[in-house]
């Protein structure tokens, strides 16, 4: 009997019936052309989209603030916090459309479990392939199954952040430091400074 990762992008109704393929959306940029990214976040809309998993939304929030407090002498960011209800499964196509329309970059956390890992790294690379700018946080726990993902979804080497583990019994001051610290790496993230093709590792950029 061999094991596998279970791709929360399909459907049940298709397991059921022994369909084990996903659509692939067309590459919104030429291929080797990398991700799409800013030149910067000034003035944009950033959205941050949490999973319901414990600390979560705090973390986001954090990392919202301080991304917002670098920028003194920059354009304001404008903070726009969406919730993903269940964690295990894929963004609606309503949530998806809804991003698209609302943001110009999007946050995604937390992967600090199997199956939300897998799933946090699937909604990057679908809303990357509507040519939305993410990153997506996961914790190094969970590192292999977010690359199994990647794989699995035809891009292995998808960026994505690392943050030690766990999240849940951070302190709030503990939330606070780790939101500060993953805010400079999340802003090299989306102007492509770290693109590396490796995952991000560590709390320092």
């Amino acid at each position: 009997m061999s094991a596998g990762i279970l791709d929360p992008t399909i459907s049940r109704s298709s397991r059921a019936h022994g369909k084990t393929t996903t659509q692939q959306r067309p590459p919104t940029e030429a291929p080797g052309s990398g991700p799409p990214r800013v030149a910067d976040l000034s003035g944009l809309r950033v959205g941050l989209l949490e999973n319901t998993k414990r600390h979560a939304a705090e973390l986001l929030d954090a990392v919202g603030a301080a991304l917002a407090a670098r920028r003194p002498d920059q354009q304001p960011l404008t903070l726009i916090r969406h919730t993903k209800e269940n964690f295990a499964m894929p963004l609606t196509e309503d949530l998806v459309e809804q991003l698209v329309r609302d943001c110009d970059v999007v946050v995604i956390g937390v992967g600090d479990c199997g199956s939300c890992s897998a799933a946090a790294v699937a909604d990057g690379i679908a809303l990357e392939d509507r040519g939305l700018p993410v990153a997506v946080v996961c914790t190094e726990a969970f590192d292999v199954t977010s690359r199994a993902m990647a794989r699995l979804k035809g891009q292995p080497d998808f960026p994505y952040l690392l943050m030690p583990h766990p999240i849940a019994n951070l302190t709030p001051d503990g939330i606070t430091e780790r939101g500060r610290d993953l805010a400079a790496r999340i802003s090299a993230h989306l102007t492509g400074a770290h693109l590396t093709g490796t995952p991000l590792t560590g709390t320092a950029a």
